[in-house]
């Protein structure tokens, strides 16, 4: 009768003929069980960053009512499609997990010497890898120089030229 149980033990789908040595290498983070594959490897240290730079790549339509909640109060709108920026915490990182399939994270590179007051933050760019970019302040001869040139009525565009035949036609010149 035992000859009989071993066969069918052999055909029984989760049935193992070897011993598992490998699962006593196992590190465990939290729930996580992770096998490295060299028992000396050591996880490189890890910063995480402050701000998250969240994009919504699938549409709004078509999504159960919860998900477009959950978007919602994430601070996305139906009808924009723009980056939001949110703080990098667990409240926050679980409605940002209900909705991974929705959605892209890119975590924000901070540059080291951020500036103190709000005026200053008019020079940063940010980009869509997540970098942070200072442009530098902008020279006042230029920005003038770049001001009167848009505003210049000798600028040929149609709308200065549509806006100066209309006058000429109302005071009677164009005929």
């Amino acid at each position: 009768m035992a000859s009989r149980f071993n066969v069918l033990l052999t055909f029984v789908r989760g049935h193992r003929q070897y011993t598992r040595t490998w699962l006593k290498d196992a590190v465990r983070y939290d729930k996580v069980k992770y096998h490295p594959r060299k028992i000396d490897h050591v996880d490189p240290p890890i910063a995480p960053s402050k701000i998250l730079m969240v994009i919504r790549v699938k549409p709004w339509k078509g999504n159960p009512y919860w998900e477009k909640d959950t978007l919602s109060h994430l601070g996305f709108e139906e009808r924009k499609n723009e980056p939001i920026f949110l703080k990098n915490i667990p409240e926050v990182c679980a409605l940002l997990w209900r909705v991974k399939h929705l959605i892209k994270i890119i975590p924000l590179k901070l540059p080291e010497n951020l500036p103190k007051t709000v005026d200053d933050f008019t020079t940063y760019y940010i980009h869509e890898n997540g970098t942070i970019h200072d442009t530098g302040k902008l020279d006042p001869a230029r920005y003038e120089a770049t001001v009167e040139a848009k505003n210049n009525t000798k600028k040929m565009n149609h709308y200065t030229i549509r806006e100066q035949l209309r006058l000429r036609w109302l005071k009677g010149n164009l005929i």
